[in-house]
């Protein structure tokens, strides 16, 4: 019975592990775009966030609760889009493990043209984060502008993840 458990807890050890990232894909905007449009079968969560916000830190943990919930669903993805300096990169891959972090990270390495990208994302985004957009058919559905509480992102997802 002893054996069971130790083979137990080394399989779900190897699967938290697995579960996090050891590298961050470093994109532009077109490839982030092109990243959103190749989930248009799921319902996507896409938080643009940075390490060094406060705000972004503090939702991050509902994000995560959320997002493993809905692990093993094939029409639910969640994307946090790190918007930390290239220079920044080893930052982040420490903070995806100390915080646990099981969704996919991506740095998006664009600011010089954040004036372009911001837009064509929602119209009414200032450039402030933490944002989400949420995405349904290929088609935005909600955004949300600041932090965002627990209650407010599960009612999004149920509303609708159907």
């Amino acid at each position: 019975m002893k054996n069971i458990f130790k083979i137990l807890a080394i399989f779900l050890f190897c699967a938290v592990c697995k579960a996090q990232q050891t590298e961050v894909p470093v994109v532009k905007y077109e490839e982030l775009e092109k990243r959103i449009q190749q989930e248009k079968d799921k319902f996507l969560v896409v938080n643009f966030w940075a390490t060094t916000c406060a705000p972004c830190v503090k939702e991050l943990p509902h994000f995560m609760e959320i997002n493993n919930q809905h692990a093993g669903n094939p029409k639910f993805k969640m994307i946090l889009v790190s918007l930390d300096r290239l220079v920044d990169k080893e930052r982040v891959l420490k903070f995806i493990k100390n915080k646990n972090l099981t969704a996919e990270v991506i740095l998006l390495d664009d600011i010089k043209r954040m004036n372009t990208w911001i837009p064509k994302f929602e119209k009414d985004w200032d450039g402030n984060i933490p944002v989400t957009l949420f995405y349904k058919n290929g088609g935005k559905v909600y955004f949300n502008d600041g932090e965002m509480s627990k209650e407010d992102l599960e009612k999004t997802i149920t509303e609708n993840l159907q």
